[in-house]
């Protein structure tokens, strides 16, 4: 800290993305700014013909991203960070582990699955490179009136989100990868989607103590190393500024005795944006409380923003040089912790994803034993994708396509669906108003998700799983008994 110059400190609070496959101009203004590290979205991730992750140029780019980081003088491993949940938020997928969505493990109730997920997961990350996930969500859904997180939730019961998103959390760490949990205070429960614009959270405080922010209570007392914030305005502690940007927010979360990195959640979003043009954002969340700032919309204008407001005595240095150190400690901690000896072959986590689509199957409305078809089924709904996999689990299981019973598959933000067996491949949401006698919540789209879901089927195996948030009529825990 002590060498370290102005330019220098507003780099290590910097995380930012960038277009395309050009990682050699990103590791450059890695180097000139003195950055943390670097987001890698899906369009950075290099791919083989047939459109797999290319594994050995996806682990060269984040070696060089890496080395970027420890230019100038440092000795500490940077940030190459990835968005990786399992189910629709996934930057990386095949070759690698395909997981079906966080809500599974709600549905299979399980914290020690989650924590062998949470470390299969992170340590195919480790071996590409990787360093920090921004994951697990630990919000605690509404329903369907959440239209950003749905089936990104574990659960819609404020402990078992907690308790879920905790072992995640120390199943990635085992494997060296720092987790994120996020979005505080919480983006389960707002109904306006904060990448479009800014959602207002209307609860008292008291109101989200007692259910939105259990789950980073919860956190905070394991140990977390690092909390995201979301871009949601909370009127009951600063009305119209979003929590990302708040000083009294960053209070609220500070007075549950978290003493590690808080980070921004990505401020090219739509909710903060257009609200703080030309890098403005960046130094008023550091000066609301914010340690690490994730993907500025122009990580240029953040880095001058920041040196220009230390200068203008509008950013005092004392906060800057707080966040510098805990960012920097956090990423020293992660690189004396973590192991190579976790670090897993891509696809190596098949099993393990599988075993929690198995234990999280859920069938809400119809028959609880036996087989729900005759052998034969005619199949509709879903991606093309999703009918090849269902295609090949039926196969599996012994089970033709083409007559019988009509298998609806409803897929992300899917519609309600008819024939006789309906089957939501993300939020079971849609089951509510399904006219299909049979209803059945997969929670995934993945080769492991189909197998299971055929092996209910076929008959061949049961349906552990219980509902972990309210489907219209059916309740909180409604499945098989």
């Amino acid at each position: 800290m002590a060498r370290m110059t102005l330019s220098q400190k507003a780099g290590q609070v910097l995380m930012p993305f960038y277009a395309g496959l050009n990682h050699e101009l990103q590791a450059a203004t890695i180097e000139r700014l003195h950055l943390a590290g670097s987001m890698v979205m899906g369009d950075n991730v290099p791919r083989t013909a047939g459109g797999l992750v290319d594994v050995r140029r996806m682990t060269a780019a984040t070696g060089r991203l890496g080395a970027a980081s420890r230019s100038g003088g440092r000795t500490w491993p940077g940030l190459i960070g990835v968005d990786q949940e399992g189910g629709v938020v996934s930057r990386l997928g095949a070759a690698l582990t395909q997981w079906p969505t966080p809500m599974s493990y709600g549905a299979a109730g399980s914290v020690p699955l989650a924590t062998e997920a949470g470390k299969g997961l992170a340590a195919e990350l480790a071996a590409l490179g990787f360093t920090v996930d921004f994951a697990p969500a630990a919000d605690v859904t509404i329903g369907p009136a959440d239209p950003t997180i749905g089936a990104r939730s574990m659960s819609a019961d404020p402990r078992a989100a907690g308790n879920l998103s905790i072992g995640f959390s120390r199943g990635m760490l085992a494997a060296g990868v720092l987790s994120s949990i996020k979005h505080f205070p919480g983006h389960g429960s707002v109904t306006v989607d904060s990448h479009k614009d800014l959602p207002v959270q209307t609860a008292t405080v008291a109101q989200l103590k007692a259910r939105d922010w259990k789950p980073f209570r919860a956190a905070v007392a394991a140990g977390t190393p690092m909390i995201m914030t979301g871009h949601i305005a909370v009127p009951a502690l600063e009305p119209g500024v979003p929590a990302s940007l708040s000083k009294p927010s960053y209070a609220a979360l500070r007075s549950m005795g978290f003493k590690g990195v808080a980070v921004t959640d990505a401020l090219n979003m739509g909710a903060v944006n257009a609200r703080y043009p030309r890098g403005s954002a960046a130094p008023a969340a550091l000066a609301a409380g914010a340690d690490l700032l994730l993907m500025p919309a122009d990580v240029n204008a953040a880095h001058t923003a920041i040196v220009n407001a230390v200068a203008a005595g509008k950013l005092p240095l004392p906060r800057l040089d707080e966040a510098v150190r805990r960012v920097v400690t956090m990423m020293i901690w992660r690189g004396r912790t973590a192991s190579a000896k976790t670090h897993a072959r891509a696809g190596s986590a098949e099993d393990v994803s599988a075993k929690v689509s198995a234990r999280a199957v859920t069938v809400i409305a119809g028959p609880c034993r036996g087989p729900l078809v005759p052998g034969r089924l005619r199949l509709a709904g879903g991606t093309a994708g999703d009918r090849a996999h269902f295609a090949a689990a039926a196969r599996d299981a012994g089970i033709t396509l083409g007559a019988g019973p009509l298998v609806t598959l409803i897929g992300y933000r899917g519609a309600p669906a008819g024939g006789d067996i309906a089957v939501a491949l993300d939020a079971p949401w849609p089951l509510a108003g399904s006219s299909a006698p049979t209803k059945v919540a997969l929670y995934g789209r993945t080769p492991g998700a189909f197998k299971a879901l055929l092996a209910v089927l076929a008959g061949k195996a049961a349906a552990p799983g219980k509902l972990p948030a309210a489907v219209g009529p059916y309740r909180q825990g409604s499945g098989c008994r």
